[in-house]
């Protein structure tokens, strides 16, 4: 590409160092997409709990996260694991963030590595100095509820972590796929989108173009927003190449048929063709877009390859409000007295139920003397009472069931089978 000796001077000041993370299998798995695209002028790291997993990996760096707890077993899929891990590497973590303007966090929500290690990475990331970006996947439907339930905690403490997070449910997947293809061909699939989001930040940021993005613009959007993204990336050839694409973006499932450019907070547009690229063409494209999310910030970059010749590549990241805190706005106008019961509610959990049993509390004589007159009077009125004596839970330090604490009941006809049967039935052993 040919640049004036104006251009090169600014993109030359705008050189942004960029560090992208792959964390745990699935974010290193991501990572080793974008290491074989060739990216240039970034540092890739790969950060896990396993070490096997970073045998394999083409990063220049390679953290093994490894505590006393894990005894060399890996988090089990405990994200608790993973985090004690990182909050015990954190010195680690932060010096290998060190220069980094950007940092991306590659991983798989859902497990115990990706889950625990990302939030982590991103809070010592940001007090290196750098804006942080995650781009994660959440589990199938199929993978059950509790690796939903642990994706879903980790996502949202990724969010509070991080500048912004890029989230792709595979759920939505089956759009993009059908019925005869592969398991392996669709976490492919998963795993190409991703890095096409990876990309197109990328190319905003390193990428030489004719109309950069500056990186002070950039830092000034992202920073402390705290916002939830989604992405899509298009392509296509030809003389029509301009409207194809537009009309490839508007149908992608990942923007819900363009509903959420309409939601949208903020816009980052990245396009990229070849020396035949026009600028009625990226005026085209960017009207329409601009014309679908009225009121939204909008952050282009136009770049030119010698590789795109005939070709026109958009990547459009989305970004909004998370809905969680504007439903939590609403209910405040409505209702204050729900929303301060809702969140009093989530801050004072408690501690979690165990399966073992403390022992009886010591009697006093007195308590014992009345015991044993009951047990010899017996008859109808002893029965009677002892029928309506219940088990009650005693104010006691409640012990851990470790690894156990997030395992769901035994449920059998309304009962726990968990608890057991003499505290069910409210028999009493004294």
């Amino acid at each position: 590409m040919n640049q004036n000796s104006e251009t090169e001077p600014a993109a030359a000041q705008q050189k942004v160092a960029i560090k992208i993370f792959g964390v745990g299998n699935a974010g290193i798995s991501m990572m080793q997409r974008l290491v074989e695209g060739g990216l240039e002028g970034v540092e890739f790291l790969a950060v896990n709990t396993d070490a096997a997993s970073l045998l394999g990996s083409s990063a220049s760096q390679k953290i093994h996260l490894e505590s006393k707890p894990l005894r060399g077993m890996g988090t089990g899929g405990d994200p608790e694991r993973g985090q004690v891990a990182a909050e015990e590497a954190a010195a680690k973590l932060k010096e290998a963030c060190a220069g980094a303007g950007v940092v991306f966090i590659l991983a798989g929500l859902g497990g115990g590595a990706g889950t625990g290690i990302s939030a982590v990475l991103a809070r010592v990331a940001r007090e290196a100095g750098a804006v942080v970006l995650g781009f994660v996947t959440t589990p199938f439907d199929c993978e059950g509820r509790r690796r939903q339930n642990v994706a879903q905690e980790g996502l949202e403490a990724l969010r509070e972590a991080a500048d912004g997070v890029i989230c792709l449910p595979n759920q939505k997947v089956f759009k993009l796929i059908d019925e005869n293809t592969s398991v392996i061909s669709t976490f492919k699939l998963i795993g190409d989108l991703l890095a096409d989001g990876a990309r197109g930040v990328w190319r905003l940021l390193a990428h030489p173009g004719l109309m950069d993005v500056h990186f002070g613009d950039f830092c000034a959007l992202m920073r402390d927003r705290h916002m939830e993204s989604c992405f899509a990336t298009t392509e296509a050839i030809g003389p029509t190449r301009s409207r194809e694409a537009m009309d490839k973006l508007l149908a992608h499932p990942m923007l819900d048929g363009g509903q959420m450019l309409a939601e949208s907070d903020a816009v980052l547009v990245s396009l990229i063709g070849g020396p035949d690229l026009t600028m009625a063409e990226v005026n085209r494209v960017m009207g329409e877009i601009q014309g679908r999310c009225d009121g939204a910030h909008v952050m282009m970059g136009a770049a030119i390859d010698e590789r795109y010749c005939e070709r026109l590549a958009i990547t459009v990241i989305v970004a909004r409000k998370g809905e969680v805190s504007v439903q939590n706005e609403q209910r405040a106008r409505t209702n204050p007295e729900e929303l301060q019961t809702q969140l009093l509610s989530r801050t004072s959990t408690g501690k979690p139920k165990s399966r073992l049993i403390p022992p009886a509390p010591e009697l006093s004589p007195d308590k014992v003397e009345q015991l044993l007159s009951r047990q010899r009077n017996g008859g109808t009125r002893g029965r009677k009472n002892a029928a309506k004596m219940r088990q009650a839970q005693l104010p006691l330090e409640i012990i851990s069931k470790g690894r156990f604490d997030k395992s769901e009941p035994t449920i059998h006809m309304g009962e726990d089978l968990d608890v057991p049967t003499y505290l069910r039935r409210g028999i009493s052993l004294n």
